[in-house]
This record gives C-alpha cells, structure tokens and sequence, in this order.
C-alpha cells in the first residue's frame, strides 16, 4: 500500500436540498464553511440520490447498487437495533462497500453519525472506528447514540458531538497511514422547532424565506415532516436554516484542522447529501414521501454534492452535467487507483476524470436513473418521464421549459414518441442491473418504513409499513386506500 494515495473524508447530510446553500445561489441561507469548499473544488449542479429517502439513498453510496440491487427501498424503521425480541438486522449483509476495498488496501475507516443501514451496534463495512446514531434521527440534545459498542444519550447537541468524535479520529491517525472519515451529520432532519442553537435561530428572524415558497398543498400531501402555515412555519424555516448553518460550522471546525495539521492538500474531501428536500415547495414538507404517490420532483430528487482537493482535483469550478450517487463508489475508488472486485454489476461509471479537468460531461446527454419502491424515474438533460407501477399515474415533463414541473405532459398525444423512447430507456435499464428478487417495482413501499428484508432473505414477512393517511384534493385525510387522481 503506497502512502501517497490521499485520505478521505466524505461529509453526509441528512434532508439538505441542492437548494440550501449560499453558493447554489441561496442568498438567504449562510453556509460560509460550503461555499469555501466549493471555492476550491468543484460543485456539481445536477447531482441525483438514487431514491429520495435516506436508507436507500446510503445504501446505494456505499455498494454503488441501486436499490433494487441491495433490496433496501425504504427508511429503515426495524432492525437498527434489538427491539421486542425482534433481532437487529444487518441489510447490506454480504454486499461490499468502497469502504471494504479501502480497509482492505491499507485505510483507516472511521465512522461518526448517522449510520441507519441496520444493526447499529454492529460495526460494519470495513469500519475500525464506529460512533452512529442508534436509528436515523430524532432530538439534537439526548440523541441516542453508541460509543465503544455500548448505547447511550448523547447530552450535547449531536451535530458538535459528530464533530467532537470526528476530530477525535482525525487526531487518532498514524501519519503514515492513509484514512477514510465518514462525517454523517442527522442535520437538518427535523425535528427544527426548539432543537437549534438560539443565537443562529434568531438570527433568521428577519428573513423572508423567499427561497421555500408559501404554496397551496399539494393534492397529494401527507403528514412525512412538521409543516404549517404563519409563524408555525416561519419557526419550522428558521430551525431548518439554523440546522443547516449549525451544520456548516461544524464543516469549518474540520477543515480549520485539516488545514491546520498540513493535511488540507492530502486529503480529498467531498460534501454530499443523501437525498432532497421540499420546505414548501411543490406545496409540501418532505422528500420523496412528502406525498403519496410517491415524488420524484427535483427538488426531491437533486442534492448538493461538492468535492475538494487543493492541487489534485479542478478549483472554483461549477459543473452542469448529471450525475448520480450510483457512481460515486466507481468514481471514488478510481480516484484512489484502487480495483473494484465487483464492477460488472453496477450501474455507475466512474466521473474521476471529470474531478480532474480532463472531461467534461456536461457537454454530452447523460441519463440518471431513480427509484423508490415501484415508483422510477428517468431523467435526461431535457426531459424527466416518471412510471408509476403498475397502474400509474405517470408524469412527463419538459425541464428546458418548465423548470418547476408544473405542468404534466403525459398523455398529450405530440409528447407519445419520447415517452415511447424514455419508457423503453427507463425498462432497459432496470432489466439490466436489477435483481429480480429485490426489484422495487414489486414492492408494496409506502414511504413509512422498511421493517424486514425482502426477496427470499425476508422469507415472506412484512416487510413495509402502510400506516398512513394522506390529504386529497379537498383538504380531507384519507386511509391508504383511497388512490388519488392524475396530476
């Protein structure tokens, strides 16, 4: 193992939307830590989860599968740990992360924070340092949290503690040792009101929020995040805004280290989040299963991704083309010169070169691929085609004009040779990296939790949950049953 391949560290947010940062041009939102991170790499403008939820969206960044690969197709609501005489449950057992490859090639592979891939007392994935969140989120004081393999309640606000642990590791490593640093901050999941630093939520008081549209609900709206209307969800915006913030000092306090150990030009640091969010836009709060059907809108579906290494990797650049978080492991591991044992399965395709000034993709047609549970969609520079299996309703909108996906051409009888043309893409793709026993589209997913394995791992239990009620075009919440009507 050469010492002069770089170390890693990969920050993960948790609901942060591409559109909730300073150098994506918010400029209501301060993210001054992301916006000199960005001044020296380069952010990517159309950077895809492969499903608006966090588990599968984690999962598919680890494996470079996508979800019908790993069989993960939902949050993870049971098995994170042992409850009720129900065993913890290890989802991505037998299937390899880079992590894996980098352990096994000489990294030091630490972990802190969200982890909510299953059995989060179980260090995994090559990972020698292992300080997660017991589930997938909740309060930011009292989170439940594990330290050395034992459970507890983390009393300070649990994005310094990631960070706290996280500078820990760093101080921790052997100079002549590379090592790899997951950084997964629960931030900014809600809860948003009364969670945050005082002094940063107050600093939001006078902002207009003009960046999170005060919009009429969605016909499809569900209950998925807190939501309001007023000085309900002016509060619920400042505590978003102020985890966001909170968030990107605690991004500072780790690049303040970096740089102040020399390690800044050694280290490739990549700043992501694992899927979407909409605060008011669309009419809704919540990603993907902030509306049942299930969404794929951009907002959903895009997320913020950055990455950085002074002298190796282009600076102070903005790149338009489309990418998705199935090729990050490709990209990454070719960056690091390291073989993938696994490649022939996977989707992605490695965009190193891209990192480096050598290619640009923005200047040809790219596809990206999303899924979650039996909702798909296919998304190219022009034009996004959603497929609802098995009955629909299906959506086809025209992004050069209609950047909002406001208007629904589907069914328009001049718009019937691209969906003729996107669906065909969009089954071709799926037939072939799909595994027939985890394929999603075969999948009861609600957007309330994964509580099992499917395909014959799960040997026939229930695997999702469906205890929902969601509002209908007059206001009124209805049970599951009730199948809303085409956009």
């Amino acid at each position: 193992m050469s010492v002069s391949r770089p170390n890693v560290v990969f920050v993960l947010t948790d609901d942060q939307g591409y559109w909730a940062m300073g150098c994506s041009g918010n400029r209501e939102i301060r993210t001054p830590n992301l916006d000199r991170l960005a001044g020296t790499g380069i952010r990517f403008e159309n950077f895809f989860c492969t499903s608006p939820v966090c588990s599968p969206a984690r999962a598919s960044i680890m494996t470079g599968r996508i979800p019908s690969q790993h069989g993960v197709h939902d949050w993870i609501r049971g098995g994170n740990m042992s409850e009720n005489g129900k065993p913890a449950i290890e989802y991505l057992r037998g299937q390899t992360a880079y992590t894996d490859v980098m352990a096994a090639s000489g990294y030091t592979c630490g972990l802190s924070g969200k982890w909510h891939l299953g059995h989060s007392l179980l260090s995994q994935k090559g990972f020698s340092h292992w300080y997660v969140h017991q589930k997938g989120g909740g309060s930011y004081r009292g989170a439940p949290m594990i330290r050395d393999g034992e459970p507890y309640e983390e009393p300070s606000y649990v994005t310094d503690a990631i960070t706290d642990d996280a500078l820990a590791f760093l101080a921790d490593q052997d100079a002549g040792k590379p090592f790899y640093l997951g950084v997964h901050y629960t931030a900014p999941h809600s809860p948003w009101v009364d969670q945050h630093p005082q002094a940063i939520v107050d600093s939001y008081d006078d902002c207009p929020f003009r960046s999170c549209p005060d919009e009429a609900p969605h016909p499809w709206k569900v209950n998925s995040a807190p939501s309001g209307s007023g000085d309900k969800r002016r509060e619920i915006l400042k505590g978003y805004f102020a985890a966001v913030t909170a968030m990107d000092h605690n991004v500072g306090r780790i690049l303040d280290y970096l740089e102040e150990q020399d390690l800044r030009d050694r280290t490739l640091v990549v700043f992501m989040s694992d899927n979407g969010m909409n605060m008011g836009h669309h009419g809704f709060f919540g990603k993907g299963n902030g509306t049942f059907p299930l969404n794929m809108y951009e907002t959903s579906v895009k997320v913020p991704c950055i990455v950085s290494h002074p002298g190796s990797v282009s600076e102070g650049v903005v790149e338009d083309g489309l990418f998705s978080q199935y090729d990050f492991m490709p990209t990454l591991l070719d960056y690091l010169e390291l073989e993938n044992p696994n490649p022939d399965p996977l989707p992605g395709r490695s965009f190193s070169p891209v990192l480096q000034g050598r290619e640009s993709r923005g200047r040809r047609e790219v596809v990206v691929f999303d899924e979650y549970g039996p909702v798909r969609m296919i998304r190219t520079g022009r034009w996004k085609y959603v497929h609802r299996y098995p009955y629909g309703p299906n959506e086809l909108y025209d992004l050069s004009r209609d950047p909002g996906e406001l208007e629904n051409l589907y069914g328009a009888e001049e718009h019937s040779e691209i969906v003729e043309e996107m669906r065909s893409r969009l089954r071709a793709f799926f037939l072939k990296y799909a595994d027939p026993s985890l394929d999603g589209s075969r999948e009861a997913v609600y957007g309330k939790g994964q509580i099992d394995l499917v395909g014959k791992a799960g040997g026939g239990r229930k695997a999702f949950e469906d205890d929902f009620k969601y509002m209908d075009g007059n206001g009124e919440y209805r049970p599951s049953t009730y199948f809303p009507p085409d956009l």
